[in-house]
């Protein structure tokens, strides 16, 4: 029998401090139907580092989340109205519970980024691979990653 799952989920929300919890137990229901369980670690802690960013830097708290599932992985976005850009420290301060977020993004997420629209707002976005076949050798390429960090885009649907 075929089954049908979804290839993508996506939300608009309004996000207060426990927001993040529940919106895991979404995100970990997509990856085990999407047969992707061994990202749920990963992809649950880059969504919460996002939602939380939103929660205290976003005036409006509201925000937009797209879960998408690709071929060999899952790419997550997060929009908001805000055009602060997140800033990643160039070394964390070890007497504060604040500001690792961007720096734990970019350990677990294969490539991530920020996008700015020209109507205002942005879009913090990250990929995570589902691994590779037996035998290839699974690498980031942070040039890549370097290199989208900061893309401009015109427009936006939603």
């Amino acid at each position: 029998m075929n089954e049908y799952f979804a290839a993508q989920y996506s939300m608009r929300l309004t996000v207060g401090e426990h927001a993040p919890r529940h919106i895991r137990r979404i995100v970990r229901s997509f990856l085990e139907e999407w047969c992707m369980p061994e990202l749920s670690d990963a992809v649950e802690l880059g969504v919460t580092e996002l939602l939380t960013n939103v929660v205290r830097h976003v005036p409006d708290r509201r925000c937009a989340l797209l879960l998408l599932r690709q071929r060999a992985g899952v790419r997550v976005e997060v929009t908001d109205g805000s055009d602060e850009l997140p800033r990643m420290p160039a070394t964390p301060d070890t007497e504060t519970e604040n500001g690792r977020g961007l720096l734990l993004l970019d350990a677990m997420a294969d490539k991530w980024g920020v996008s700015l629209w020209s109507g205002g707002g942005k879009t913090v976005w990250f990929e995570c691979g589902a691994g590779p076949a037996p035998g290839t050798p699974h690498t980031r390429d942070p040039q890549t990653t370097r290199d989208t960090q900061y893309a401009k885009k015109v427009s936006r649907k939603y």
